[in-house]
């Protein structure tokens, strides 16, 4: 039994610093709303800016048929190490630059410039991830850490005083952070790795159906997101404080949520948590978007981000092992991060136009209707990462010429047993096991690498 690897703590890092700015995204909207000339509207309009500048990053199309990523082959060349250090800069310049600023252009510039940044150091952790022999362990941390400092920052950032800055500073301050990590990167992509540009995609229909379907997952639990700490002011009633310390003890549901799916790994597979979480995701949303007290607020609020790092592990995961150089996992990632940019506008029109309750029932059907494609990917995967166990007795037999040897006794045997991988072919359910996170390694590799 080998023994475990050791922690990616850069990998961990990068993560973190890269999807503060989602996490943070609530009291962000509500800070530009309340500290600058902005409507409601408009406060959602540039969370959504900074997070749609976060999803280009990485969100690039193939060019044809056979093209690799061109964030990720960039990643190739530059090597890890740059890429992250150039990220981590940009962001914290753009986010500190945005904190330190009233100037509504500035504002909204430096936002643009750090979520470049928070992408592009996004990129750099999934494609590192993928090339590890444990992507959903790495995952899991990851969730941890930022869901943990995500917390620790809604209980601190109601007693810094009002004004827009202290969540961006909150930000920028992580990239610095992080950025003292990036010297353990590697500083070139271990040749085995690479990316190259005449690779073509394996299970290209299943990953564009994942993506796809990211978007819209995202997209509905954002626009949720996006809006929590303006129903938790206006329709629940209550104050920033208690708003914050809902939020920090929902993230803390996050952590034990994490833990939990670290600790299942591949038990459970990949469906069953991601179309059964998705399920119990949708009735958070209906139940938080119609709150009208602490009570249904905080336990929408607290149900939702216990199950949601658990579904997005297993996505991640899932992503990985579809192309262990870790394409999908950009593309699936980045159309993620579309969707959650494209969360708080979506968010701030229907609340405007049909009101929070309304918002929710909408959003909970939508996920619902995503949950089954997602559902139904990750049940294709796991039938094309099989192992068929094949008795040696049962292959063809082979005629081979007579040789006349010396009479003698042999032991007895035991028929061997041969393993043969077999894409795309479902084998009888008794033949293997459960597929997971972590049974990668069968999936045959087009090339050099599991929310």
């Amino acid at each position: 039994m080998s023994a475990r690897t050791p922690t990616p703590w850069p990998l961990v890092a990068l993560f973190t610093a890269g999807y503060l700015a989602a996490y943070l995204l609530p009291t962000t909207v509500g800070r530009l709303d309340a500290g600058l000339p902005l409507s409601a509207t408009q406060a959602g309009a540039v969370g959504s800016v900074l997070l749609l500048a976060s999803a280009s990053a990485g969100f690039l199309l193939l060019a044809s048929a056979s093209a690799g990523f061109l964030l990720a082959s960039r990643v190739d060349r530059f090597g890890p190490r740059a890429s992250a250090r150039a990220g981590l800069l940009l962001a914290a310049a753009g986010y500190g630059t945005a904190a330190l600023s009233s100037a509504l252009p500035l504002v909204v510039g430096g936002a643009i410039v750090g979520g470049f940044g928070s992408g592009t150091a996004t990129t750099v952790a999934a494609t590192g991830i993928a090339g590890r022999s444990d992507p959903h362990r790495v995952t899991t941390l990851g969730l941890f850490a930022v869901s943990g400092l995500a917390g620790a920052l809604y209980l601190t950032i109601p007693h810094l005083g009002p004004g827009h800055g202290h969540p961006l500073a909150a930000i920028a301050c992580t990239a610095l952070l992080a950025l003292s990590l990036t010297g353990r990167l590697p500083a070139r992509t271990p040749a085995a790795h690479a990316v190259r540009a005449g690779t073509p995609l394996p299970r290209r229909r299943s990953g564009l159906l994942l993506a796809g379907a990211m978007f819209f997952w995202s997209l509905a639990q954002n626009s949720l997101w996006g809006v929590s700490g303006r129903i938790g002011l206006t329709q629940a009633g209550l104050t920033e404080v208690e708003v914050g310390a809902v939020f920090a003890v929902a993230l803390g549901a996050g952590l034990l949520g994490t833990v939990g799916a670290g600790a299942l790994g591949p038990r459970l597979g990949r469906a069953l948590p991601i179309g059964l979480g998705t399920a119990l995701i949708a009735g958070c949303i209906a139940l938080s978007a119609a709150a009208t007290g602490l009570t249904s607020f905080a336990a929408g609020e607290i149900a939702w981000n216990a199950v949601y790092p658990v579904v997005l592990s297993y996505v991640i995961g899932l992503a990985v092992s579809m192309d262990p150089r870790g394409r999908w996992a950009v593309l699936v990632g980045s159309a993620a991060s579309l969707g959650t940019a494209c969360g708080p506008l979506t968010g701030s029109v229907l609340s405007a136009r049909a009101g929070y309750p309304a918002m929710g029932t909408v959003l909970a059907a939508g996920l619902l209707l995503v949950g089954v494609p997602m559902t139904f990917v990750a049940l294709r995967a796991r039938h094309a990462t099989q192992i068929v166990e094949v008795p040696a007795a049962d292959l063809p037999a082979f005629e081979t010429p007579a040789f006349e040897t010396p009479a003698f006794e042999t032991p007895a045997f035991e028929i061997p047993v041969v393993e043969v991988p077999l894409e795309g072919v479902p084998a009888q359910r008794s033949a293997y096991g459960t597929a997971g996170p972590l049974r990668t390694a069968v999936a045959p590799a087009s090339g050099p690498v599991g929310a």
